[in-house]
């Protein structure tokens, strides 16, 4: 039997996970090659001090920030066969879990088949003619990368694995008279810790995930902080020093800024907590049938495949979901389809699936930036991914646990992380302080 070959653009927790599984399954797959851009595993985990680009003239890839710790615990976050040391609290800083993820490297013999400091520059599909008009042709790919010193090549893949990310192109949106502020205008990107902030007036844009948890971080070093979003209003705790506005809506001709109630203010400090974009520049679009947007990635089907291509596999492009166990099922899921254990539908039926997927929660009310957030549909996802795949699917535990720490994050943002917890089986769990 010839061993279908794999390329896995990048060597953070779903490359990882990517060639885990490969690895597990060498009578069907040769080992995988990772082109992994920087020096070390772990993708945005990796914390990287520098902003703006590294010495090599390349953009800093990590979003990670010096105090982060984790808004999940660990027995949520964990891979469902690969815990992490028990002995840990359940919400780790950032360093665990790069440590984590190294060792989760090293445990499956993965370090081998990295190429570190590799750019990929180039995949392209390589198309070749159906037989019949019922069968659909094959696809291999090619792959054109450049390490360190220049070197070039281009190798054929039977199937390609993109895990390369979607937190590292920062997302600015457009405000109106924003060239006019006279202050530091900033992504939180680029942002590493408070202290510099200390004694400063900052707007901070958005109260998602990292504008809340950035916000609570620059009160505790003595900035004033405007938390401004166009969400309803958090009801949480938030620290002295972090008040709530509305959504800024241009920049005045002195500087200042319009709030959308009419009201004005002044800032030494404009924070964007606004989001990431999908960016792939080693991808054509178009040659794909995709449209790459800022927040959006479509169609996809399973949310993984371009219907066109169903040998080219986007790892963890939703959002808001357990990233770890989410990569877990979509590999196995992508293996299986590769191995023929899953029977794929008809291009067609793929494109008509992945529109409908949308279309509904666009129906729904959802926008369209907002259309890959999961949240409390992931669940059914991945179970029906197991499903049909035939592998373990997620313990209820998991589920549970996520959903009673989101309620805690709601009502108890300041805290939250300070609760340590067990799961007891594959159905429970409980606070153990």
């Amino acid at each position: 039997m010839i061993l279908q070959r794999v390329a896995v653009v990048g060597a953070g927790a779903a490359g990882l996970c990517a060639a885990r599984h490969i690895l597990s399954r060498l009578d069907r797959f040769a080992p995988p090659v990772l082109f992994e851009l920087g020096g070390k595993v772990g993708g945005t985990w990796c914390y990287d001090e520098r902003v703006g680009t590294d010495g090599a003239g390349r953009p800093i890839h990590s979003s990670m920030y010096r105090d982060l710790r984790t808004n999940l615990p660990k027995e949520v976050m964990m891979f469902p066969d690969f815990p992490f040391d028990p002995r840990l609290d359940s919400f780790l800083p950032h360093q665990e879990v790069q440590r984590y993820l190294e060792r989760y490297c090293q445990s499956h013999h993965i370090g081998p088949h990295i190429r570190f400091n590799t750019t990929v520059e180039k995949v392209r599909p390589v198309v070749t003619a159906a037989q019949g008009e019922e069968e659909e042709g094959g696809t291999w790919w090619e792959v054109t990368s450049s390490d360190a010193s220049g070197c070039r090549k281009t190798e054929a893949f039977d199937s390609v694995f993109v895990c390369s990310g979607h937190y590292s192109d920062p997302h600015i949106p457009d405000i109106p008279g924003l060239e006019r502020f006279k202050g530091t205008v900033l992504h939180s990107h680029s942002y590493k810790f408070a202290e510099p902030f200390s004694g400063q007036s900052v707007v901070v844009l958005g109260a998602k995930a990292s504008g809340l948890d950035i916000s609570m971080e620059l009160a505790g070093a003595g900035a004033q902080v405007t938390l401004s979003h166009g969400q309803p209003l958090l009801t949480c705790s938030l620290p002295d020093g972090v008040k709530q506005s509305c959504p800024v809506v241009a920049v005045q001709e002195d500087g200042s800024l319009l709030f959308q109630d009419g009201s004005v203010s002044g800032a030494d400090v404009l924070m964007f907590c606004t989001g990431y974009n999908f960016r792939f520049p080693y991808l054509d679009g178009a040659q794909l049938g995709l449209r790459i947007e800022d927040h959006l990635l479509s169609p996809l089907y399973r949310f993984m495949m371009p219907p066109a291509f169903p040998s080219l596999f986007f790892i963890g492009m939703c959002k808001l979901i357990c990233p770890f166990p989410n990569f877990h099922c979509q590999v196995q899921f992508a293996l299986a389809v590769l191995q023929g254990v899953v029977s794929l539908p008809p291009r067609a039926k793929r494109e008509e699936a992945a529109c409908l997927a949308l279309r509904e929660k666009a129906e729904q009310g959802v926008q369209r930036r907002h259309l890959l957030v999961l949240q409390n549909e992931q669940w059914d996802y991945c179970q029906s991914l197991a499903r049909a795949a035939g592998f373990s699917p997620l313990p209820p535990a998991v589920r549970s646990l996520y959903e009673e720490v989101w309620r805690q994050r709601g009502c108890n943002s300041l805290d939250y992380r300070g609760r340590n917890y067990r799961l007891i089986g594959e159905d429970g769990w409980e606070q153990t302080n």
